[in-house]
């Protein structure tokens, strides 16, 4: 009898594996609980690319009492599905609200997964990154994660958010409470912050990011993105301490220093950079070599070398429309 149940064990554990997201060696993807009932899968901190399926930023799952709500579900069709296998191993309550924390198609083009096994599942997001979605902003990603991961099959029509809000709004889903934070620019100017009252977790969306870089685009301000963080970092404008904190991208940690300071110092020194090549009348790649040492703390981190640049010429642009 025990011969027959370990036996049994073996072979669930096998089937387990067999079935787990996976990607090379990369390794094993999972939702692991963070903070009272909110689970995080944290993806692989790198550009999305063929080898990480386009997967590569941190879906967030709060278990409700008659459901769960899922935030940011991943970056196309394909990688939804395995998402949404993982979600059943934690719980087989019915997803009942999704949020998407802004308009960059690595976070939200799996909608359609969720969608089509829940179809009833309101999406919430800003109510301008739905205008933008709908407008061209899903279509740029889509060739953006296209060209990069060749994983978008399955992924068109897309699966748009349809519940807008606003800043300072609250959501109610079943019994769980979450507040929303939105600043005219950011890492977008479509971001929203999330606040889980119930176990005190923040969502930051991509206004923070670790180990890895991404593109600073028009719609967005590496000035204000400091602001941001600076106002979270400081507990203003309605912010507090909280247990969780949980980044577009990265580890999530209950230490706020270790969790936000990396980021907001490496933009501070790339604004710090700018400002002196402006204020000395000088090209921002002529001090690019300048800053590059002083950011030795971050050469490690994926795409530095494809970013950096580009950010201190974001940053110097900036810089110099704000003395206009």
């Amino acid at each position: 009898m025990r011969k027959t149940a370990f036996l049994a064990l073996i072979v669930l554990i096998f089937s387990l594996s067999l079935n787990a997201f996976t990607l090379g060696d990369l390794g094993e993807f999972k939702f692991e609980k963070a903070n009272d009932n909110v689970y995080i899968m944290h993806g692989p901190e790198e550009e999305p690319s063929k080898k990480n399926e386009g997967f590569m930023n941190n879906p967030a799952l709060i278990e409700s009492q008659n459901g769960l709500i899922v935030i940011d579900p991943g970056g196309n069709y394909n990688v939804g599905k395995k998402v949404l296998a993982e979600i059943e191993k934690v719980s087989k309550k019915p997803i009942i609200a999704i949020f998407n924390t802004h308009k960059h198609g690595d976070h939200w083009f799996a909608n359609k997964s969720i969608k089509e096994k829940y179809p009833d599942a309101p999406i919430y997001a800003l109510t301008y990154m739905i205008e933008q979605v709908k407008d061209n902003a899903a279509d740029t990603w889509y060739g953006i994660l296209d060209r990069l991961t060749g994983n978008l099959e399955g992924t068109k029509p897309f699966t748009f958010p349809s519940q807008g809000v606003e800043n300072r709004q609250t959501v109610i889903v079943d019994g769980q409470t979450f507040i929303m934070r939105h600043y005219a620019k950011g890492h977008t100017d479509t971001d929203i912050l999330i606040e889980h009252v119930n176990s005190n977790t923040l969502f930051i969306g991509d206004n923070l990011i670790t180990n890895r870089f991404g593109a600073f685009d028009e719609s967005s301000s590496i000035v204000e993105n400091i602001k941001v963080l600076e106002k979270i970092k400081n507990q203003e404008d309605g912010f507090k301490k909280y247990t969780l904190y949980v980044p577009g991208h990265g580890p999530s940690s209950s230490e706020i220093s270790k969790t936000i300071d990396p980021f907001l110092n490496y933009l501070n020194i790339i604004v710090a950079g700018a400002k002196k090549a402006y204020e000395n009348d000088i090209p921002s790649y002529e001090i690019k070599s300048e800053v590059h040492e002083k950011l030795k703390a971050y050469h490690s981190w994926d795409a530095y070398e494809g970013q950096m640049g580009k950010h201190l010429i974001k940053a110097y642009s900036e810089i110099e429309m704000l003395d206009f």
